[in-house]
């Protein structure tokens, strides 16, 4: 009996969750995950009503969490994207739904209409879903929260009109992801240390210069340390310096201009002998420069502007199920209290000063 229902599990994966059917994303493994993060986080939905994305692979789990959290309904929203088509988000995102015993309670929609707006109480800043525009948060109840699913530093304006939410008087809520009951943060590391090994190179024993200027700093360092590497630290480019680099790590948040553009990579080729690579793990960069000044670079691809070159998902469907309870548990905090902050630090409130334009940010992973 154990080992058909086993066998069960993993045909429905095939079906369409993960093709490559990797055990670490088995609807099984999926289920544990996703019960114990919303016991960690305490999330209670009951009497909300949610409007997020319909995904595929570990992003499936949002609307799931919030259905298993008891909302009232969920609405979850689909588009075609390089990462699935409509119907591969609703297989994947009712499959796991099913298995858990919640598709009932989630409706997948290509289209989103007023009367869905008019009852929803938390909407989450989702790739699907983005950008939020001021038409559709003009539809939004007042008593309604924007989830913006990472940390409030992490804004990025472009992901959704905030002069209509001050307007509103609707709250955009960030999520500490340092807080012990999501603890995202301490999965960057790994992923780093992921990042270089598809790159090609062991870590342990690599000289790596890192090139970080924000809160990534910590995990980053103490991950890549953890994994033999020694690295230096180096918050701005022209401080880096000539030495026997196996890869220089961008982590800089993103701005208006590539961070690494011409003269970031011609001092960059000055301080990097021969076959060291740049790795673009945050932060924008003029590849063509790079190339030009006989450095190499990865990911072959470029991430979208603003965007990580590495998923947080490559790692595993954790940190994305603890990330997505924590944003949601955050939101859920400020809904209920009328746009209190929580006390012990889990919820933050995206705020825009008078005259000052909106703090910049990394979107979401994906």
């Amino acid at each position: 009996m154990i080992a058909t229902e086993a066998g069960a599990a993993f045909r429905q994966l095939q079906s369409g969750f993960d093709a490559a059917l990797r055990p670490g994303f088995s609807l099984p493994r999926l289920g544990a995950l996703m019960r114990r993060a919303l016991s960690e986080t305490l999330l209670d939905l009951s009497e909300l009503t949610v409007l997020t994305e319909a995904a595929t692979g570990a992003y499936a789990v949002t609307a799931v969490l919030a259905a298993m959290a008891g909302a009232r309904h969920v609405y979850a929203f689909t588009r075609p994207t390089r990462h699935g088509t409509p119907a591969d988000a609703r297989q994947q995102t009712l499959e796991l739904a099913d298995s858990v015993g919640v598709a009932d309670r989630i409706d997948v929609l290509e289209q989103i209409t007023p009367d869905i707006l008019h009852q929803t109480d938390i909407v989450t800043n989702s790739g699907h879903l983005r950008p939020l525009t001021a038409a559709l948060i003009d539809e939004l109840p007042r008593e309604a929260v924007i989830a913006l699913m990472f940390e409030a530093w992490e804004f990025r304006p472009e992901d959704l009109d905030m002069e209509a939410c001050l307007r509103r008087g609707i709250p955009i809520v960030g999520v500490n992801e340092r807080h012990p009951t999501v603890d995202v943060f301490s999965f960057l590391g790994p992923l780093c240390v992921k990042h270089l090994h598809d790159c090609g190179l062991s870590v342990y024993k690599n000289r790596i210069a890192l090139l970080c200027d924000n809160e990534f700093i910590g995990s980053l360092r103490s991950g890549l340390a953890s994994s033999g590497a020694r690295v230096e630290v180096f918050n701005d480019v022209q401080a880096v310096y000539r030495d026997q680099w196996d890869a220089i790590i961008v982590a800089l948040r993103p701005a208006a201009e590539p961070r690494i553009g011409s003269p970031e990579a011609a001092h960059l080729a000055t301080c990097a002998p021969a076959g060291a690579v740049v790795v673009q793990f945050w932060g924008d960069m003029d590849r063509t420069v790079l190339s030009a000044n006989g450095l190499g670079v990865w990911p072959t691809a470029p991430p979208g502007l603003g965007h990580m070159g590495i998923l947080l998902s490559e790692i595993g469907p954790e940190p994305i199920v603890r990330l997505q309870a924590g944003g949601l548990r955050a939101a859920e905090w400020v809904v209920r209290r009328s746009g209190t902050v929580s006390s012990d630090g889990l919820a933050q409130i995206v705020a825009q000063h008078s005259g000052q334009p909106p703090i910049h940010a990394r979107p979401s992973p994906r």
